[in-house]
């Protein structure tokens, strides 16, 4: 029987172990997992192991498990760097060779509401600009996306073509000098209305990215709110000892 070294979990080697077997390609992307129960006799571990083993894997974005079907290996994770410069979503996955689309869900003029009038710095009940789409990256759904902006810095968007880079469109049609970002990243569970736009169960986990856009007068040209699947996306930082 399998024995855990001092201070190591039993189920963290046997998800070693399955990992490292994914990276040296015995096991392929969209290859079959052995069943829990091939698995508890081949590392000779009880099948509560083996099911936290391969939930830790799952949570870490390397396996995806389809109740009745099995378990299978996962696409990589796309990683994005949190860096000081602004890059459109097509600009990163362009760099990552991953070829990117959007899906216009919505596209029209709303009123203004308290709290996006604050953030947009316009009147309660100004006409607001709402887009919804859905980001693809190589034709997997990964991030639903909304953006508001006010209505005065791109009066003509909702007659344009959405489907390609927002903010690229800003600068060249509108001649908006988008200056700076603040954002934050926040983690959280994906919500029916959203899950079945990502094609994932509701209640998996994903990032929520809350970004509000500034002109290079320092006023506010767009908020956006996107909710990014957890299975699908890392996010790294570097960082320097001064």
């Amino acid at each position: 029987m399998m024995e855990a070294k001092q201070g190591t979990s039993l189920y963290f080697i046997v998800k070693e172990k399955l990992h490292e077997l994914i990276k040296a390609g015995k096991y392929k992307i969209g290859d079959q997992l052995p069943t829990e129960s091939e698995l508890c006799q081949e590392y000779d571990v009880s099948r509560t192991t083996i099911r936290l083993a391969l939930q830790q894997l799952e949570l870490e974005g390397h396996i995806q498990r389809i109740q009745g079907k099995g378990t299978f290996v996962s696409k990589p994770k796309i990683r994005e760097s949190l860096t000081p410069n602004i890059r459109t979503f097509v600009e990163q996955m362009k760099d990552l060779g991953i070829a990117s689309t959007s899906k216009v869900l919505e596209l029209g003029v709303i009123p203004a509401d308290y709290s996006l009038a604050e953030m947009l710095h316009v009147e309660e009940k100004d006409p607001l600009i709402k887009l919804v789409r859905i980001r693809y990256a190589d034709n997997e759904p990964l991030q639903y996306a909304t953006s508001y902006l006010p209505w005065r810095v791109a009066p003509g968007l909702i007659t344009d073509d959405c489907t390609g880079s927002l903010f690229d469109l800003l600068r060249s049609k509108y001649k908006v000098d988008i200056y700076r970002t603040v954002e934050s990243i926040e983690p959280i569970l994906i919500e029916p209305l959203v899950s079945g736009h990502l094609e994932v169960p509701a209640g998996s986990p994903a990032f929520a990215l809350e970004s509000l856009t500034y002109n290079n007068q320092d006023q506010p040209v767009e908020y956006s709110y996107g909710i990014v699947r957890g299975d699908r996306f890392k996010f790294t930082m570097e960082r320097f000892v001064k």
